[in-house]
């Protein structure tokens, strides 16, 4: 992990400002949930240059090392929330209102992400990290609280997501992380569609370049929310086409036209948000050599079957059978399609598929309810009917209902 390839795609780093693949489970308060006021705001100010503006134009708090050495109990290894190619995630406590660190189990929780100094992802990725989310605010984005710059140290203080990433909840096994149920991943889809969509808009013009399952974030309430601006990009600008870069992101999710030419466009996030919803159908990752051979390559893999309403089975994830209807199933797999197109021009834009899955997700969770009621309603009237044969009860048959999850994960 934290491998730098000039020019090749950066090896995957999934730390986070959750719980990732090294967490512990910890759990702890939801930031958001105390400054709704700036959550709920959607702010987009003009994005700066030089270093020096970049950190005196954030509306960000600067902290010292050793004010957040106190609020992390000095780094202590029991402190790590996770690691990755930046360097370790500590947990750490700050004032609700002052934000000014706080002695450890008071106050609000907060994830304090330190630079590696021996690392390759270096002070230009923790700057764009300071120059986007020092700026932006929006629900759907985690929010970035203050940075340390200080001698060598450069340090990162987010918003705590108590439920970690989007990758923990698809691929990992065991009692903690109970598979996400179909309206969730619905949910989560569509939060993150959001933030993307807010990315690309007009207005703000960011291209976001590493969207993957490892840096969509959940709080308590299943909200996602994007992390990881490391490898953001300004957007094209004039009546330029596209942004040229050397290709960076990480492996299964960069679009093939990236990956050839260097050429970005807000429509090479639409293909990974493409590979990420296949993901999210299939509870597969996008890249997996332990799979069967000519699975390895999940795009690769499940594009033949997901034009085909009959087919899309073999590719949806098993766990979720009898919690969608084929045709929503299948519009889904369509979506994730058009967002897979070989071709750019072909795939739609993240206000598109943001209309889409508003359509999808709302209408058929209605639908589910009233199924529902009317399903229970016609058990009423055929158990009032055996009941008012002869006038007598019949003797009460136990009847096995599916054992509920010890998780409310799975929901």
């Amino acid at each position: 992990m934290g491998v730098c390839l000039s020019a090749q795609i950066k090896a995957e780093s999934p730390y986070n400002t959750g719980l990732n693949s090294k967490s512990a489970g910890s759990i702890g308060n939801d930031l958001s949930s105390t400054n709704n006021s700036k959550d709920s705001a959607v702010s987009v100010p003009q994005t700066p240059r030089s270093e020096g503006e970049i950190l005196q134009s954030s509306n960000l708090k600067s902290y010292t090392l050793a004010e957040l050495k106190a609020a992390t109990r000095n780094f202590r290894p029991d402190s790590v929330l996770g690691e990755g190619g930046f360097g370790s995630v500590f947990k750490g406590w700050i004032d609700e209102n002052s934000l000014a660190a706080t002695k450890p189990g008071t106050g609000i929780v907060i994830a304090v992400k330190r630079l590696n100094q021996d690392g390759c992802q270096g002070h230009r990725e923790w700057l764009a990290e300071v120059n986007y989310l020092g700026q932006f605010s929006h629900p759907h984005l985690v929010r970035l609280i203050g940075y340390c710059l200080e001698d060598e140290h450069r340090l990162l203080a987010y918003e705590f997501m108590p439920r970690g990433s989007l990758e923990n909840h698809l691929f990992r096994r065991g009692s903690y992380f109970q598979p996400l149920s179909w309206s969730l991943r619905l949910k989560v889809a569509l939060d993150a569609a959001k933030g993307l969509a807010f990315l690309h808009s007009a207005e703000t013009k960011v291209i976001y370049r590493d969207f993957k399952t490892s840096n969509i974030l959940l709080d308590s309430d299943y909200k996602a929310k994007l992390s990881d601006f490391g490898l953001a990009k300004d957007g094209p600008t004039g009546d330029k086409s596209h942004v040229s870069t050397r290709v960076m992101g990480t492996y299964g999710y960069a679009a093939p036209e990236y990956l050839a030419t260097g050429h970005l466009t807000t429509k090479s996030d639409v293909y990974s948000f493409g590979v990420v919803l296949l993901e999210m159908l299939s509870g597969k990752r996008s890249v997996d050599k332990n799979r069967p051979s000519g699975q390895h390559n999940l795009v690769e893999w499940a594009k033949p079957y997901l034009a085909n309403k009959r087919k899309i089975f073999s590719v949806l994830d098993s766990r979720l059978e009898g919690q969608y209807s084929t045709d929503e199933a299948y519009k889904i797999a369509t979506l994730a399609l058009r967002c897979l197109s070989t071709e750019s021009k072909f795939r739609p834009n993240m206000d598109e598929v943001v209309i889409t899955l508003e359509q999808l997700k709302v209408p058929n969770l209605n639908a589910g309810s009233q199924k529902r009621a009317r399903r229970k309603s016609a058990d009423d009237v055929s158990h009032a009917r055996r009941k008012s044969v002869d006038g007598v009860n019949r003797p009460k048959i136990p009847t096995t209902y599916p054992r509920p999850s010890a998780s409310p994960l799975y929901a």
